[in-house]
């Protein structure tokens, strides 16, 4: 059976009523279930903890120490808005975007940050700077703070590390210290051998003491007398054995060959 004309135009007003229905409840939620929270849609989030925004002295941007060493260094600013003042920083520092932090970080405080940092490392001699990194990032401070008074931002703390010296110093560093080290090993070895001398030394007067006293106090008949003594013990010993061998006048022994055979005759 073929289909009317009015058949078919009847059918196409149905279609395209449903469709018209179907959008409408599509669009409805916007208009309805939503209605007063649509606001949460333009939210820009502000993060009220700690950021921390590295600055590197680096290559080109190294900074010549006031003896003109070049000076290779990171510095670190630990930094936040204030939670009480968010809607200043919106209204005066923040730009719309992914990162607003950032992009007011970048527009208000880079550039003096850096200036700062660059400046009071200058005051210092290159090989100084490492034991006054300390003082040179509390100067920063103080003057970051100075900047941003008034304003949402918060300065926690500034940081300056990684402190890297030409080559060319550093192996003249490392040379010099370790030429240090041998010198101070030979002083040592110095001082003990003289320790060691003296020692030899008191040895020796302390021999040469004694012999005098001896040489003084150990007459012949003295001697003689201890070798009487001497020679008492051994014989009231059991167990002992005397050899008595003529001596000359300088106590070296007198040997002799006998002749048996002419015993006799003599």
């Amino acid at each position: 059976m073929y289909e009317s004309i009015y058949a078919r135009r009847l059918r196409r007003i149905r279609h395209e009523a449903s469709v018209h229905d179907a959008r409408s409840i599509l669009r409805t939620p916007n208009r309805t279930d939503f209605d007063g929270l649509g606001w949460m849609l333009e939210v820009t989030n502000i993060s009220v903890t700690p950021n921390t925004s590295t600055e590197e002295f680096v290559g080109p941007d190294a900074v010549l120490a006031k003896d003109n060493l070049r000076i290779e260094f990171r510095a670190h600013l630990l930094w936040k808005i204030d939670p009480e003042n968010v809607k200043t920083f919106v209204e005066k520092y923040g730009e719309t975007g992914e990162n607003p932090l950032g992009s007011a970080y970048k527009n208000f405080i880079k550039e003096p940050f850096r200036t700062y940092t660059r400046d009071e490392v200058q005051k210092y001699d290159g090989l100084d700077i490492k034991d006054n990194i300390d003082a040179v990032g509390s100067a920063v401070q103080s003057r970051i703070l100075k900047l941003t008074r008034g304003t949402p931002f918060t300065i926690i703390s500034v940081v300056i590390g990684n402190i890297q010296y030409p080559q060319t110093v550093a192996d003249s560093v490392a040379n010099k210290l370790a030429a240090t080290q041998v010198l101070e090993q030979t002083t040592v070895e110095i001082q003990t051998a003289r320790a060691r001398a003296q020692i030899r030394e008191a040895e020796a007067d302390g021999i040469a003491k004694a012999m005098d006293t001896i040489n003084q106090k150990l007459t012949p008949l003295y001697v003689q007398y201890e070798a009487i003594q001497a020679q008492q013990k051994m014989v009231n010993s059991p167990n002992h054995t005397e050899v008595y061998i003529p001596v000359g006048p300088m106590g070296v022994p007198i040997v002799g060959t006998m002749k048996m055979g002419q015993q006799g005759k003599e």
